[in-house]
Protein backbone atom coordinates (compact mmCIF):
# COMPACT_ATOMS: atom_id res chain seq x y z
CA UNK A 1 0.00 0.00 0.00
CA UNK A 2 1.45 3.20 -0.84
CA UNK A 3 1.54 6.34 0.89
CA UNK A 4 -1.70 7.97 -0.98
CA UNK A 5 -3.81 4.36 -0.29
CA UNK A 6 -2.57 4.79 3.35
CA UNK A 7 -3.75 8.37 4.05
CA UNK A 8 -7.62 7.50 2.33
CA UNK A 9 -7.73 4.65 4.22
CA UNK A 10 -7.09 6.02 7.52
CA UNK A 11 -9.40 8.89 6.58
CA UNK A 12 -12.30 6.48 6.10
CA UNK A 13 -11.67 4.51 9.01
CA UNK A 14 -11.13 8.07 11.31
CA UNK A 15 -14.51 9.40 9.80
CA UNK A 16 -16.53 5.89 10.43
CA UNK A 17 -14.91 5.46 13.38
CA UNK A 18 -16.49 8.35 15.08
CA UNK A 19 -19.00 8.00 18.00
CA UNK A 20 -22.27 8.93 17.27
CA UNK A 21 -23.84 11.25 19.77
CA UNK A 22 -26.30 9.27 21.92
CA UNK A 23 -30.36 11.22 21.25
CA UNK A 24 -31.81 12.68 23.87
CA UNK A 25 -35.59 14.25 23.11
CA UNK A 26 -35.38 17.90 24.78
CA UNK A 27 -31.40 18.12 24.99
CA UNK A 28 -30.01 16.98 21.55
CA UNK A 29 -31.46 19.72 18.98
CA UNK A 30 -32.98 18.10 15.46
CA UNK A 31 -31.87 20.70 12.91
CA UNK A 32 -34.52 20.98 10.07
CA UNK A 33 -31.74 20.26 7.80
CA UNK A 34 -28.49 19.11 7.33
CA UNK A 35 -25.43 17.42 5.13
CA UNK A 36 -24.63 13.76 5.69
CA UNK A 37 -20.85 13.14 5.02
CA UNK A 38 -19.21 8.99 5.68
CA UNK A 39 -16.03 8.30 5.07
CA UNK A 40 -16.10 7.79 1.41
CA UNK A 41 -17.21 11.67 1.05
CA UNK A 42 -14.28 12.74 3.04
CA UNK A 43 -11.98 10.57 1.61
CA UNK A 44 -12.56 11.80 -2.11
CA UNK A 45 -12.01 15.43 -1.10
CA UNK A 46 -8.42 14.09 0.66
CA UNK A 47 -7.62 12.73 -2.53
CA UNK A 48 -8.34 15.65 -4.90
CA UNK A 49 -6.10 18.14 -2.38
CA UNK A 50 -3.42 15.18 -2.82
CA UNK A 51 -3.35 16.00 -6.39
CA UNK A 52 -2.62 19.58 -5.56
CA UNK A 53 -5.21 21.07 -8.38
CA UNK A 54 -8.01 22.75 -6.99
CA UNK A 55 -9.99 24.89 -9.39
CA UNK A 56 -12.64 23.58 -11.75
CA UNK A 57 -10.65 20.20 -13.38
CA UNK A 58 -11.67 16.85 -13.99
CA UNK A 59 -13.62 16.18 -11.03
CA UNK A 60 -15.98 19.12 -11.88
CA UNK A 61 -16.12 17.53 -15.84
CA UNK A 62 -16.91 14.31 -13.96
CA UNK A 63 -19.86 15.27 -11.99
CA UNK A 64 -21.33 17.03 -14.67
CA UNK A 65 -21.34 14.17 -16.93
CA UNK A 66 -22.74 12.12 -14.46
CA UNK A 67 -25.41 14.45 -13.50
CA UNK A 68 -26.73 14.31 -17.27
CA UNK A 69 -26.22 10.69 -17.18
CA UNK A 70 -28.61 10.89 -14.15
CA UNK A 71 -31.00 13.15 -15.98
CA UNK A 72 -31.19 10.37 -18.95
CA UNK A 73 -29.83 13.29 -21.53
CA UNK A 74 -32.77 15.05 -21.06
CA UNK A 75 -30.65 17.86 -20.17
CA UNK A 76 -27.34 18.51 -22.63
CA UNK A 77 -24.88 20.74 -20.40
CA UNK A 78 -24.31 20.90 -16.50
CA UNK A 79 -22.27 24.40 -16.00
CA UNK A 80 -20.99 24.02 -12.24
CA UNK A 81 -21.31 27.29 -10.25
CA UNK A 82 -20.12 28.52 -6.48
CA UNK A 83 -23.69 28.48 -5.40
CA UNK A 84 -27.56 27.92 -6.86
CA UNK A 85 -28.37 31.73 -5.89
CA UNK A 86 -25.38 32.04 -8.32
CA UNK A 87 -26.87 29.61 -10.27
CA UNK A 88 -29.95 31.41 -10.63
CA UNK A 89 -28.48 34.75 -11.63
CA UNK A 90 -26.20 33.39 -14.06
CA UNK A 91 -29.64 31.90 -15.38
CA UNK A 92 -31.61 35.34 -15.52
CA UNK A 93 -28.57 37.14 -16.78
CA UNK A 94 -28.20 34.60 -20.14
CA UNK A 95 -31.17 35.52 -21.25
CA UNK A 96 -30.50 39.01 -21.71
CA UNK A 97 -27.73 38.49 -23.91
CA UNK A 98 -28.45 40.11 -27.66
CA UNK A 99 -27.45 36.93 -29.37
CA UNK A 100 -31.39 36.06 -28.52
CA UNK A 101 -32.35 38.63 -30.27
CA UNK A 102 -36.35 39.91 -30.08
CA UNK A 103 -36.91 36.82 -27.40
CA UNK A 104 -34.18 38.40 -24.88
CA UNK A 105 -34.83 40.23 -21.68
CA UNK A 106 -34.55 43.63 -21.80
CA UNK A 107 -34.47 46.20 -18.71
CA UNK A 108 -38.41 47.01 -18.53
CA UNK A 109 -39.34 44.06 -19.50
CA UNK A 110 -41.13 41.31 -17.29
CA UNK A 111 -40.89 38.42 -15.89
CA UNK A 112 -43.52 35.85 -14.26
CA UNK A 113 -42.69 34.48 -10.59
CA UNK A 114 -44.54 34.15 -6.87
CA UNK A 115 -43.70 36.64 -4.12
CA UNK A 116 -43.77 33.38 -1.60
CA UNK A 117 -40.73 32.37 -2.12
CA UNK A 118 -36.66 32.77 -1.47
CA UNK A 119 -35.32 36.09 -2.45
CA UNK A 120 -32.55 35.17 -5.22
CA UNK A 121 -35.10 33.61 -6.72
CA UNK A 122 -36.04 36.96 -7.46
CA UNK A 123 -33.42 39.08 -6.99
CA UNK A 124 -31.47 38.32 -10.36
CA UNK A 125 -35.01 39.66 -12.23
CA UNK A 126 -34.34 42.78 -10.50
CA UNK A 127 -30.47 42.89 -10.56
CA UNK A 128 -30.96 42.74 -14.44
CA UNK A 129 -33.31 45.93 -14.47
CA UNK A 130 -36.66 43.51 -15.39
CA UNK A 131 -39.58 43.72 -13.50
CA UNK A 132 -41.03 41.22 -11.55
CA UNK A 133 -44.88 40.76 -12.03
CA UNK A 134 -46.17 38.25 -8.69
CA UNK A 135 -48.92 35.61 -9.24
CA UNK A 136 -50.30 33.95 -5.78
CA UNK A 137 -49.98 30.71 -4.83
CA UNK A 138 -52.11 27.95 -3.48
CA UNK A 139 -52.23 27.24 -0.07
CA UNK A 140 -52.24 23.05 0.19
CA UNK A 141 -49.37 23.22 -2.61
CA UNK A 142 -47.60 26.53 -2.35
CA UNK A 143 -47.70 26.64 -6.59
CA UNK A 144 -48.82 29.00 -9.04
CA UNK A 145 -52.13 28.24 -10.71
CA UNK A 146 -50.69 27.58 -14.46
CA UNK A 147 -54.00 29.19 -15.81
CA UNK A 148 -53.25 32.54 -14.12
CA UNK A 149 -49.61 32.68 -15.13
CA UNK A 150 -50.58 32.29 -18.60
CA UNK A 151 -53.48 35.00 -18.29
CA UNK A 152 -50.45 37.10 -16.94
CA UNK A 153 -48.37 36.96 -20.23
CA UNK A 154 -48.27 39.95 -22.35
CA UNK A 155 -46.81 39.17 -25.75
CA UNK A 156 -44.13 41.36 -26.36
CA UNK A 157 -43.04 42.33 -23.19
CA UNK A 158 -43.26 38.95 -20.66
CA UNK A 159 -39.84 37.39 -21.58
CA UNK A 160 -39.83 34.59 -19.30
CA UNK A 161 -41.79 32.38 -16.03
CA UNK A 162 -39.06 31.91 -13.03
CA UNK A 163 -40.27 29.45 -10.78
CA UNK A 164 -39.58 27.54 -8.16
CA UNK A 165 -40.62 24.01 -6.82
CA UNK A 166 -41.27 24.53 -2.78
CA UNK A 167 -39.41 22.47 -0.25
CA UNK A 168 -39.30 20.42 -3.40
CA UNK A 169 -43.05 19.98 -4.14
CA UNK A 170 -43.19 19.67 -8.15
CA UNK A 171 -44.95 22.43 -10.06
CA UNK A 172 -46.73 22.05 -13.11
CA UNK A 173 -43.91 21.63 -15.05
CA UNK A 174 -45.19 20.14 -18.23
CA UNK A 175 -48.42 22.29 -18.42
CA UNK A 176 -45.61 25.08 -18.01
CA UNK A 177 -43.29 24.24 -20.31
CA UNK A 178 -46.56 24.13 -23.33
CA UNK A 179 -47.21 27.26 -21.86
CA UNK A 180 -43.97 28.78 -22.50
CA UNK A 181 -43.33 27.32 -25.71
CA UNK A 182 -46.86 28.49 -26.75
CA UNK A 183 -45.68 32.05 -25.91
CA UNK A 184 -41.69 31.47 -27.08
CA UNK A 185 -40.90 32.26 -24.00
CA UNK A 186 -37.92 31.60 -21.05
CA UNK A 187 -38.73 28.78 -18.59
CA UNK A 188 -36.48 29.04 -16.08
CA UNK A 189 -36.88 26.01 -13.48
CA UNK A 190 -35.45 26.73 -9.84
CA UNK A 191 -35.03 23.28 -8.80
CA UNK A 192 -32.77 24.52 -5.13
CA UNK A 193 -34.88 22.59 -3.11
CA UNK A 194 -35.87 19.55 -5.05
CA UNK A 195 -32.86 17.37 -6.93
CA UNK A 196 -34.36 13.97 -7.10
CA UNK A 197 -38.04 14.78 -7.75
CA UNK A 198 -39.71 14.14 -10.87
CA UNK A 199 -43.08 15.33 -12.47
CA UNK A 200 -44.76 12.93 -15.16
CA UNK A 201 -41.56 10.77 -15.08
CA UNK A 202 -39.07 13.81 -16.08
CA UNK A 203 -37.08 14.41 -13.48
CA UNK A 204 -37.66 17.86 -12.16
CA UNK A 205 -34.76 20.23 -13.91
CA UNK A 206 -35.16 18.55 -16.95
CA UNK A 207 -38.43 21.24 -18.24
CA UNK A 208 -37.05 24.33 -17.94
CA UNK A 209 -34.75 25.99 -20.76
CA UNK A 210 -32.39 26.99 -17.91
CA UNK A 211 -32.87 25.13 -14.69
CA UNK A 212 -30.61 26.17 -11.10
CA UNK A 213 -29.46 23.20 -8.48
CA UNK A 214 -28.08 24.27 -5.38
CA UNK A 215 -25.67 22.10 -3.16
CA UNK A 216 -25.90 23.87 -0.02
CA UNK A 217 -25.60 22.00 2.75
CA UNK A 218 -29.45 22.15 3.58
CA UNK A 219 -30.03 20.51 0.05
CA UNK A 220 -30.20 16.66 -1.09
CA UNK A 221 -26.84 16.58 -2.02
CA UNK A 222 -23.75 18.93 -1.12
CA UNK A 223 -20.24 20.43 -1.54
CA UNK A 224 -20.58 22.93 1.34
CA UNK A 225 -21.44 25.64 -1.10
CA UNK A 226 -22.16 25.18 -4.96
CA UNK A 227 -24.39 25.18 -7.32
CA UNK A 228 -24.95 24.76 -11.35
CA UNK A 229 -27.04 25.44 -14.03
CA UNK A 230 -28.69 22.70 -16.18
CA UNK A 231 -29.24 23.52 -19.99
CA UNK A 232 -31.89 21.50 -21.51
CA UNK A 233 -30.71 21.72 -25.24
CA UNK A 234 -29.87 24.91 -26.37
CA UNK A 235 -25.46 25.01 -26.96
CA UNK A 236 -25.77 29.03 -27.34
CA UNK A 237 -28.04 29.33 -24.06
CA UNK A 238 -24.65 26.94 -22.54
CA UNK A 239 -22.17 29.51 -23.82
CA UNK A 240 -23.83 32.39 -22.44
CA UNK A 241 -23.86 31.17 -19.14
CA UNK A 242 -20.25 30.21 -19.15
CA UNK A 243 -19.31 33.65 -20.41
CA UNK A 244 -20.84 35.10 -17.70
CA UNK A 245 -19.90 32.92 -15.20
CA UNK A 246 -16.26 32.90 -16.11
CA UNK A 247 -15.61 37.00 -16.10
CA UNK A 248 -17.83 37.56 -19.46
CA UNK A 249 -14.64 36.04 -21.62
CA UNK A 250 -15.18 34.82 -25.37
CA UNK A 251 -12.99 32.50 -25.25
CA UNK A 252 -13.97 28.85 -23.73
CA UNK A 253 -10.70 27.66 -22.80
CA UNK A 254 -11.28 25.23 -19.50
CA UNK A 255 -8.92 26.62 -16.93
CA UNK A 256 -5.53 25.91 -17.13
CA UNK A 257 -6.03 25.26 -20.94
CA UNK A 258 -5.28 27.25 -23.97
CA UNK A 259 -5.94 27.70 -27.60
CA UNK A 260 -8.84 25.13 -27.67
CA UNK A 261 -10.84 26.72 -30.52
CA UNK A 262 -6.86 26.49 -32.06
CA UNK A 263 -7.06 30.02 -33.34
CA UNK A 264 -5.96 31.89 -29.96
CA UNK A 265 -4.32 34.41 -32.32
CA UNK A 266 -6.60 34.64 -35.17
CA UNK A 267 -9.62 36.62 -34.01
CA UNK A 268 -10.84 39.11 -36.25
CA UNK A 269 -12.94 42.41 -35.91
CA UNK A 270 -13.91 42.23 -31.64
CA UNK A 271 -14.92 45.17 -30.77
CA UNK A 272 -12.17 47.73 -30.69
CA UNK A 273 -9.34 45.16 -30.34
CA UNK A 274 -6.82 44.85 -33.09
CA UNK A 275 -7.00 41.62 -35.03
CA UNK A 276 -5.14 38.95 -33.32
CA UNK A 277 -5.93 39.92 -29.95
CA UNK A 278 -5.38 36.97 -27.65
CA UNK A 279 -8.61 35.22 -27.51
CA UNK A 280 -8.16 34.21 -23.58
CA UNK A 281 -8.50 37.90 -22.74
CA UNK A 282 -11.35 38.74 -25.11
CA UNK A 283 -14.54 39.62 -22.73
CA UNK A 284 -17.78 39.95 -24.88
CA UNK A 285 -20.25 40.23 -21.45
CA UNK A 286 -19.86 41.99 -18.82
CA UNK A 287 -19.61 39.14 -16.21
CA UNK A 288 -18.45 37.41 -12.72
CA UNK A 289 -16.33 34.57 -11.54
CA UNK A 290 -18.58 32.31 -9.92
CA UNK A 291 -16.53 28.93 -10.68
CA UNK A 292 -16.88 26.05 -8.15
CA UNK A 293 -13.61 24.61 -6.99
CA UNK A 294 -13.07 20.67 -7.98
CA UNK A 295 -12.59 20.50 -4.10
CA UNK A 296 -15.87 20.82 -4.26
CA UNK A 297 -16.96 18.75 -7.04
CA UNK A 298 -15.02 15.97 -5.86
CA UNK A 299 -17.13 15.90 -2.94
CA UNK A 300 -20.17 16.11 -5.38
CA UNK A 301 -19.28 13.13 -7.62
CA UNK A 302 -19.07 10.92 -4.15
CA UNK A 303 -22.14 12.53 -2.87
CA UNK A 304 -24.17 11.38 -6.27
CA UNK A 305 -24.14 8.04 -6.00
CA UNK A 306 -25.86 8.43 -2.43
CA UNK A 307 -28.58 10.97 -4.21
CA UNK A 308 -31.45 7.85 -4.38
CA UNK A 309 -31.20 6.81 -0.51
CA UNK A 310 -30.96 10.35 0.29
CA UNK A 311 -34.26 11.27 -1.22
CA UNK A 312 -35.67 8.01 -0.02
CA UNK A 313 -35.03 8.47 3.29
CA UNK A 314 -36.72 12.18 2.41
CA UNK A 315 -39.58 10.90 1.59
CA UNK A 316 -40.08 8.67 4.52
CA UNK A 317 -39.74 11.10 7.22
CA UNK A 318 -42.02 13.44 5.39
CA UNK A 319 -44.47 10.49 5.18
CA UNK A 320 -44.21 9.45 8.21
CA UNK A 321 -45.03 12.73 9.91
CA UNK A 322 -47.80 13.32 8.02
CA UNK A 323 -49.01 9.79 8.63
CA UNK A 324 -48.83 10.44 12.10
CA UNK A 325 -49.68 14.31 12.43
CA UNK A 326 -52.64 13.63 10.33
CA UNK A 327 -55.24 13.21 13.09
CA UNK A 328 -54.67 17.16 13.69
CA UNK A 329 -55.75 18.96 10.17
CA UNK A 330 -58.70 20.53 12.00
CA UNK A 331 -55.90 23.32 12.80
CA UNK A 332 -52.91 22.12 10.31
CA UNK A 333 -53.20 22.83 6.78
CA UNK A 334 -50.32 20.27 5.10
CA UNK A 335 -48.68 20.73 2.40
CA UNK A 336 -49.29 17.88 -0.51
CA UNK A 337 -47.85 17.10 -3.96
CA UNK A 338 -49.72 17.28 -7.40
CA UNK A 339 -51.11 13.87 -9.10
CA UNK A 340 -47.89 13.05 -11.20
CA UNK A 341 -45.11 14.37 -8.59
CA UNK A 342 -42.69 12.48 -6.76
CA UNK A 343 -41.54 14.85 -4.51
CA UNK A 344 -37.80 15.22 -3.21
CA UNK A 345 -38.62 16.63 -0.06
CA UNK A 346 -36.69 19.52 1.58
CA UNK A 347 -39.45 19.96 4.67
CA UNK A 348 -42.40 18.79 6.33
CA UNK A 349 -44.44 21.84 6.00
CA UNK A 350 -47.67 23.42 7.38
CA UNK A 351 -50.03 26.25 7.66
CA UNK A 352 -51.78 26.99 11.04
CA UNK A 353 -55.57 27.25 10.09
CA UNK A 354 -57.65 30.51 11.49
CA UNK A 355 -59.48 28.01 14.02
CA UNK A 356 -56.64 26.65 15.92
CA UNK A 357 -56.29 28.11 19.51
CA UNK A 358 -53.16 29.03 19.06
CA UNK A 359 -50.66 30.92 16.10
CA UNK A 360 -47.68 30.19 13.81
CA UNK A 361 -45.43 31.91 16.67
CA UNK A 362 -46.58 29.55 19.70
CA UNK A 363 -46.22 26.59 17.53
CA UNK A 364 -42.65 27.38 16.71
CA UNK A 365 -41.82 28.63 20.15
CA UNK A 366 -42.69 25.41 22.07
CA UNK A 367 -40.92 23.06 19.34
CA UNK A 368 -37.66 25.30 19.48
CA UNK A 369 -37.74 25.16 23.82
CA UNK A 370 -38.36 21.33 22.98
CA UNK A 371 -34.77 21.28 20.60
CA UNK A 372 -36.98 20.93 17.49
CA UNK A 373 -35.30 23.15 15.25
CA UNK A 374 -37.89 25.05 12.87
CA UNK A 375 -38.40 27.60 9.73
CA UNK A 376 -40.49 29.96 7.93
CA UNK A 377 -41.17 29.61 4.19
CA UNK A 378 -38.27 31.23 3.59
CA UNK A 379 -39.18 35.22 2.88
CA UNK A 380 -43.18 34.64 3.42
CA UNK A 381 -44.63 37.66 1.13
CA UNK A 382 -41.10 38.84 -0.43
CA UNK A 383 -42.56 42.11 -1.10
CA UNK A 384 -43.33 42.88 2.80
CA UNK A 385 -38.81 42.49 3.48
CA UNK A 386 -37.78 45.60 3.85
CA UNK A 387 -35.41 45.28 1.15
CA UNK A 388 -38.16 45.01 -1.32
CA UNK A 389 -40.16 48.31 0.14
CA UNK A 390 -39.03 50.20 -3.09
CA UNK A 391 -38.80 47.60 -5.71
CA UNK A 392 -40.44 48.37 -8.71
CA UNK A 393 -43.05 45.71 -9.81
CA UNK A 394 -45.94 44.18 -11.11
CA UNK A 395 -48.60 42.65 -9.05
CA UNK A 396 -51.04 40.58 -11.22
CA UNK A 397 -53.05 38.65 -8.84
CA UNK A 398 -53.36 39.72 -4.99
CA UNK A 399 -51.22 38.46 -3.20
CA UNK A 400 -53.30 36.63 -0.52
CA UNK A 401 -52.34 33.61 0.37
CA UNK A 402 -48.84 34.84 -0.12
CA UNK A 403 -49.73 37.25 2.95
CA UNK A 404 -51.38 33.87 5.14
CA UNK A 405 -48.12 31.55 4.52
CA UNK A 406 -45.94 34.59 5.44
CA UNK A 407 -48.34 34.51 8.70
CA UNK A 408 -48.96 31.08 9.27
CA UNK A 409 -46.60 28.85 7.48
CA UNK A 410 -43.72 26.59 9.17
CA UNK A 411 -41.59 23.39 8.35
CA UNK A 412 -39.60 21.02 10.13
CA UNK A 413 -36.73 18.54 9.26
CA UNK A 414 -36.62 15.41 6.74
CA UNK A 415 -33.60 15.14 5.97
CA UNK A 416 -31.43 12.24 5.98
CA UNK A 417 -29.77 12.46 9.38
CA UNK A 418 -33.21 12.29 11.30
CA UNK A 419 -33.67 8.95 12.36
CA UNK A 420 -37.05 6.93 13.73
CA UNK A 421 -36.15 7.75 17.23
CA UNK A 422 -35.89 11.88 16.44
CA UNK A 423 -39.24 11.62 14.41
CA UNK A 424 -41.30 9.43 17.24
CA UNK A 425 -39.87 12.48 19.36
CA UNK A 426 -40.92 15.21 17.10
CA UNK A 427 -44.41 13.66 16.77
CA UNK A 428 -44.70 13.08 20.24
CA UNK A 429 -43.76 16.90 20.99
CA UNK A 430 -46.55 18.19 18.69
CA UNK A 431 -49.26 15.91 19.77
CA UNK A 432 -48.29 17.05 23.66
CA UNK A 433 -48.60 20.59 22.26
CA UNK A 434 -52.07 20.14 20.72
CA UNK A 435 -52.77 18.35 23.84
CA UNK A 436 -51.86 21.00 26.04
CA UNK A 437 -53.82 24.03 23.71
CA UNK A 438 -56.93 22.34 23.30
CA UNK A 439 -57.75 21.22 26.88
Amino acid sequence: MDKKEKILKLTKEYIEGQKVKKFVGGETYIPPSGQTFDGDDVSAIVENALELWYAEGKHSHEFERKLIERFKYTIRDVILCNSGSSANLLAITAITDPVFGERRAKPGDEIITVAAGFPTTINPIIQNGLIPVFVDVNLDTFLPDMEVIENAIVEGKTKAVVLAHPLGNPFDARALRDICDEYNIFLIEDSCDGLGGSFAGSPIGSYGDLSTVSFYPAHQITAGEGGAVLVRNNPMLAKVVRSFRDWGRDCWCAPGKDNTCGIRFKHKNMGGLPDGYDHKYTYSRIGYNLKMTDLQASLLVSQLDKLDSFVAKRKYNWEYLRLHLGEYKKYFRFQVPLEESEPSWFGFATTIKEVAPFTRNDFVTYLESKKIGTRLLFGGNILKQPAYKHVKHVIFQELMNSDVIMNSTCWIGVYPGIDQEQLDYMIDTIKEFIEERTK
